[in-house]
């Protein structure tokens, strides 16, 4: 049994507080979900229950891990600089499970995982597999070595949508309790039977962990309950007040007349007056008082506020996208042939398919063609922020265009509005999350006004209390999406049109 007790996690260089007096205990069974926007400290947690000596660089903690003898698998978010120049081989003969075990056991978990057992002995670079293939090889080797208990961060990440289907029935059938990190809603509602959420707030001062037993789904209802009863509550006794306040001045007015116009023939008249004054007083400071105890409104560090396309409309028989290429090759290896993609008017086309099937190279290819229309106003969102990013500048630096000073304070507003503080916005780009930085390219194409968004997979940075907000504003952009997913919620509820890449090109798919 794992067990937490009374834990705070401070980050050493701006003494904020990732977590306070945390206590928590992982339990046979238990498939918990740890959740919340990214840069709370989700994968610090992880990290620290596994082994203290990771974070000790840029953190400090107080209270007890409790781990009592338990041998726990961890998979890291990405693999080290080192282990990536690894051949998987060398990679795989790291672990003690895999040296002791028979080529026959090798296959059977090889087959359990799907994966080809003569790739344990690769000697290809571990940085060159695909991310199902990294994830895959990776918990084959933490299964090996027979943990106590799995602590996963991000499996779902860059898995294509039948690694995804793998993944949840690895967790639901896991003989031992599991926790981990997602942003894949669906993957969250099929396997999560216990939810801790992990929030920044107050403009990320103040630290807040909900742990409750339940469903992801049923999770998510309880809270939008609760906070629309307090968002409610506090609107009316805002209201009430308001009306008390109202109240108040008519009486204070009046009695104010009534000093006034009081004759100094008249001193019993008035002594009552001032004696009234005085209980008005008295009345003013008990509203004071009751103002203090409001209950406050909902503080939410996944709320956003952005609009995409402005008042731009679309007409339906626009001539978008006319894609055409006989062969999609990367460094000599052809990867699909015959590929052929319209796309007219306001469509929201996604393209799915197996990892490493090409599909972030091809639409690469169909940006670098839409950015060149002049006819459009394209903007470019890849899988890999950098390629768009300047790690040194500013998110302020970053989205200006005069650096005049009221266009400043509107990109200052702006990033507000994305949930960044005072002090994030003047923050080097390298240190942001990356949720962040995916916020900041959205605010960037926001500003821009784009009449088509081509997207790799838009959503996979985002929480899943953050996502659902991503799909209603993709959702009313009123141009055209061409987009790369493995996001079924995205893929479900956003797009128009969905398209498998395979090696002989792009066929619809039912959304």
């Amino acid at each position: 049994m794992l067990q937490i007790q009374n834990l705070t996690i401070t980050h050493k260089k701006d003494l904020r507080e990732l977590v306070r007096d945390f206590s928590f205990c992982l339990n046979p069974g238990d498939r918990a979900a740890l959740i919340g926007e990214e840069g709370n400290g989700k994968s610090t947690l992880l990290k620290l229950i596994y082994d203290e000596h990771l974070t000790e660089g840029y953190v400090e903690f107080t209270g007890t891990i409790s781990k009592n003898g338990m041998k726990l698998g961890y998979l890291p978010q990405e693999l080290e600089a080192e282990e990536k120049e690894q051949s998987v081989y060398e990679f795989c003969s790291g672990r003690p499970g895999f040296l002791e075990c028979s080529p026959k056991e090798l296959a059977r978990t090889a087959g359990k995982m799907g994966l080809d057992p003569g790739l344990f002995y690769s000697e290809q670079k571990m940085g060159s597999l695909s991310g199902g293939e990294k994830v895959k090889l990776q918990l084959a080797c933490i299964l090996l070595d027979g943990p106590d208990a799995l602590l996963l961060d991000e499996p779902s990440n860059d898995l294509d949508l039948p690694t995804l289907d793998f993944l949840e029935k690895l967790i639901l059938e896991s003989r031992v309790p599991v926790l981990y990190i997602s942003h894949d809603e669906v993957l969250l509602e099929r396997t999560a039977n216990l939810i801790i959420h992990m929030e920044q707030v107050r403009r990320k001062t103040v630290s807040r962990v909900t742990v409750q037993r339940s469903g992801y789904r049923e999770y998510v209802e309880r809270r939008l309950t609760v906070l629309e009863k307090q968002e409610q509550q506090a609107k009316n006794e805002r209201k009430e007040y308001a009306k008390q306040q109202e109240r108040f001045r008519q009486i204070q007015q009046k009695v104010e007349h009534g000093l006034r116009s009081v004759s100094r023939q008249d001193p019993h008249s008035g002594y009552l007056m001032k004696k009234k004054m005085r209980a008005v007083k008295a009345q003013e400071r008990r509203f004071d008082k009751e103002a203090e105890t409001f209950t406050e409104f909902p503080d939410t560090e996944d709320a956003m506020f952005i609009q995409l396309g402005g008042q731009m409309q679309m007409p339906n028989g626009k001539r978008v996208l006319e894609y055409e290429k006989q062969e999609l090759a990367v460094e000599g290896r052809v990867l699909s042939r015959h590929i052929r993609l319209e796309v007219r008017g306001p469509e929201r086309v996604c393209i799915i398919g197996k990892n490493g099937a090409g599909k972030s190279t091809l639409l690469r290819e169909i940006a670098e063609q839409l950015l060149a229309r002049t006819d459009l106003h394209a903007g470019y969102m890849p899988q890999n922020y950098e390629d768009l990013l300047d790690l040194s500048q500013t998110p302020a630096e970053f989205l200006a265009v005069s650096g005049a000073k009221e266009e400043q304070d509107r990109i200052r507003t702006y990033l507000g509005s994305m949930k960044y503080t005072a002090d994030e916005m003047d923050r080097p780009i390298r240190e942001l999350s990356g949720g962040q930085k995916a916020k900041l390219l959205l605010l960037k194409l926001s500003m821009q006004t784009c009449d088509v968004l081509v997207l790799d997979e838009p959503t996979r940075n985002f929480s899943p209390l953050s996502a659902p907000v991503i799909r209603k504003i993709l959702n009313a952009f009123p141009g055209a999406v061409i987009s790369v997913s493995h996001d079924r919620k995205f893929i479900q509820e956003v797009c128009t049109a969905v398209y498998e890449l395979d090696g002989e090109g792009l066929h619809r798919r039912e959304p």
